[in-house]
């Protein structure tokens, strides 16, 4: 169970990596920039500015470790 826990870890440890970066950007964006107001949808609240962030987070981390097509073409058509 550990040995698949840390296979885990070290498979996704980019996505992990800019899921927590994003969640935290997201509260540090509500922090100091938000809308103080309360009529801001998104970065009106905490849990939503959060939420908002884990998901950028984890897709720039999706997009950077993205694996590469494979190109079926032959060299002999070419």
């Amino acid at each position: 169970m550990i040995h698949m826990m840390k296979n885990f870890l070290i498979k996704y440890r980019i996505k992990i990596i800019f899921t927590v970066l994003g969640a935290l950007g997201g509260f540090l964006y509500w922090k100091f920039v938000g809308c103080s107001s309360g009529t801001c949808p998104i970065t009106s609240h905490w849990y939503t500015m959060g939420s908002y962030g884990i998901i950028m987070g984890y897709l720039i981390g999706d997009m950077i470790t993205g694996k590469p097509k494979k190109n079926n073409e032959t060299a002999a058509g070419s």
